[in-house]
């Protein structure tokens, strides 16, 4: 005949409270048992239980039909130790992580059915940090079960990233066969993260493209009133020597485009692709310009007259480009700032 392990135990040593704080060591004679799919009867407090546990609460308050009756809570379907992790825990607050990490699964579980958040909390963390392709489909079902959101999240973007790998699991085959509405809402999360992907890249790209705008702003203004290598204001000497400037990338694909535009014989018909450039890139300083009176970029004052003639027939296309450009220019501002000011404090 099995004895039973816990009579030989010391209660204390069995709540786990040898070394907790939190709960008085002294403690009544046991007057409930859990009882495990095993036949294992773990002896316990209906008063403890019941503040830790509404569920608990409920069950005890539950009348018996026979108040002489030994009182017997159920707890099937776990291991034994499992539960008596569980119990430890309703007592102590505490779980040994070796206990967390071979029961994991079923303390959640326990811990959500008997609402005992503290312990849900610790093994959702610690189930996220053992994640992996093999048994992510496995934890994702009981995550879903149990309302973890957090854990349920982690495992999705574990599937999403891995999707070929985790595909090959006998999880995922498992699932297939018969729980194929969460197949259809990881398919449908890896859609949405794919959607997302996208539209971050392309808000990345145009954000790229508004700062590369906002630098040719900068180069046509520098080009214009101090002049850059090879290209500068009428009245700068063509004998003085310039070097390259901190732009010089973008200057010099700049004064290429002036070049081109100055000598160009088709743009007066509007049938040249750079020179159509340039009459953007010169428009597009005029709708950001603040000094149009002494501005010396040509045609700034000219298109400036005409947008305020023109103001009805504005795009909104152009003004959305003109204000993110404008946004860029400012943020740049602010982060060369910030530059500036860590570079003096490290000197």
């Amino acid at each position: 005949m099995e004895t039973n392990p816990i009579a030989t135990v010391h209660l204390d040593d069995l709540y786990g409270l040898s070394s907790a704080k939190s709960v008085p060591r002294e403690l009544p004679e046991p007057d409930v048992h859990i009882l495990t799919s095993d036949g294992l009867r773990i002896p316990a407090h209906s008063s403890i239980l019941a503040s830790v546990s509404p569920v608990f609460e409920s069950i005890i308050e539950r009348p018996r039909k026979n108040r002489s009756s030994e009182r017997v809570i159920r707890i099937l379907g776990v291991p034994r130790d499992a539960v008596f992790s569980f119990v430890r825990f309703l007592y102590s607050s505490r779980c040994e992580e070796e206990h967390r990490e071979k029961y994991g699964i079923h303390l959640l579980a326990l811990s959500h059915v008997y609402l005992v958040p503290q312990l849900k909390q610790k093994c959702g963390k610690d189930l996220g940090q053992r994640l992996t392709v093999e048994n992510v489909v496995d934890v994702l079902q009981l995550a879903r079960l149990c309302d973890a959101p957090d854990l349920y999240l982690k495992c999705m973007k574990l599937v999403s990233n891995h999707f070929k790998a985790v595909e090959a699991t006998e999880g995922w085959k498992f699932l297939q066969d018969h729980d194929p509405w969460l197949e259809l809402e990881i398919l449908q999360f890896i859609d949405e993260a794919e959607k997302r992907k996208k539209r971050t890249r392309r808000h990345r790209e145009a954000q790229c493209l508004y700062l590369q705008l906002s630098e040719a702003m900068e180069c046509l203004d520098h080009i214009c009133s101090e002049g850059c290598t090879s290209v500068g204001p009428y009245d700068v000497e063509p004998g003085k020597k310039r070097g390259p400037c901190s732009k010089y990338s973008t200057c010099q694909g700049l004064q290429m485009l002036i070049k081109h535009f100055a000598t160009c014989d088709k743009r007066v018909n509007g049938g040249c692709l750079r020179c159509k450039r340039m009459w953007q890139l010169l428009r597009l300083h005029s709708s950001i310009c603040e000094q149009s009176d002494s501005c010396r970029v040509p045609l700034c004052r000219q298109f400036k007259l005409k947008m305020l003639q023109e103001k009805t027939k504005d795009d909104a296309r152009w003004k959305l480009l003109v204000r993110k450009v404008v946004s860029a220019k400012t943020i740049s501002s602010f982060l060369k700032g910030e530059k500036r000011n860590k570079e003096k404090s490290w000197a």
